[in-house]
């Protein structure tokens, strides 16, 4: 007899190490009488790994997450962004759990999967909202009649260039002002989540998860000011193609694309709909950066140290 909970389980399941860890997490989450979710294709291709879960209750992608407690992800930073897309319409919290290297989004390592699975039983975790982008695309560019095509981002809103032997002409406008024009390989809007992903490989600065704001980092651009920006919260950052030049392509974190003609406007907004996360420590950001990045802080002896 279950209890009515249910969490949908997600796993990248090309992974040896995903096809164990869900075997494990399905078994003490139904032993604990909770109803555990997965998509058709993942059972299938659990099964095929000669992993056979049951019980188990098989849905659709489309609103798989409905009605659930939880969206557990076995996997990496790119697992975790591909639950997203189904965790955030039904408004169900993300508990990541790192089966890749960094893992900067996930909340436990493989290691610590049974202690996970308890919080996750007794409910002891926390949830916390994270600022997603809306991004409309206008193909004709701003007078374009034509309805935008609409997508949108957890971590990042990437500008590229389509073609690899051509550079990328783009003009940066913020509220209807433009900025700059920039010969460049692509730009990079962020949200503080996404400050540690490309944004971060492009030079552009750690943004703490609290402070509400969108970067700008343009990549490999050929010009004078080519730093990067962090504007408010209620900014509208728009980019546009310079007409009579290579196209160009858009990818919302890595997953999401669509293809820029030149010419082509897209336009970047903070959307009112956050992503939840779970959380099970209640440590600084601070303390997930030095441990995510392995950053040396030997020699520190803090406030207790000089005796305030």
């Amino acid at each position: 007899m279950t209890s009515g909970r249910s969490v949908l389980l997600l796993a990248h399941t090309g992974r040896p190490a995903a096809v164990r860890s869900a075997q494990l997490v399905h078994e003490r989450l139904s032993r604990a009488g909770l109803t555990v979710r997965m998509l058709k294709n993942e059972v299938e291709e659990l099964a095929g790994e000669g992993c056979v879960l049951s019980p188990i209750e098989v849905v659709a992608p489309a609103g798989a997450a409905e009605g659930a407690e939880l969206v557990m992800v076995l996997g990496g930073d790119g697992t975790l962004l591909r639950a997203a897309e189904t965790a955030r319409p039904a408004g169900v919290p993300l508990l990541g759990v790192n089966l890749g290297h960094v893992g900067f989004l996930a909340e436990a390592e493989r290691e610590d999967l049974g202690e996970t699975v308890r919080n996750v039983v007794n409910r002891d975790y926390d949830v916390e909202e994270r600022m997603t982008l809306d991004v409309a695309v206008f193909n004709g560019g701003r007078g374009d009649s034509a309805p935008p095509v609409r997508t949108w981002a957890l971590n990042d809103a990437t500008l590229e260039k389509g073609e690899a032997r051509r550079i990328l002409e783009t003009v940066l406008e913020i509220d209807d002002r433009p900025l700059s024009r920039w010969a460049c390989d692509g730009v990079v809007c962020a949200t503080p989540t996404g400050s540690t992903a490309h944004a971060f490989s492009a030079g552009g600065p750690v943004v703490w998860p609290d402070v509400e704001a969108l970067l700008v980092v343009p990549i490999s651009a050929h010009a004078l000011f080519a730093r990067p920006m962090v504007v408010g919260p209620r900014a509208t950052v728009a980019l546009e193609v310079v007409p009579n030049t290579a196209p160009g392509v858009l990818w919302c974190d890595g997953r999401r694309m669509v293809e820029l003609p030149a010419g082509a406007r897209i336009e970047i907004t903070r959307a009112d709909t956050p992503v939840r996360l779970a959380r099970l420590h209640r440590a600084p950001f601070t303390d997930r950066l030095v441990a995510k990045f392995g950053l040396p802080v030997s020699g520190w002896r803090g406030r207790g140290e000089h005796g305030r």
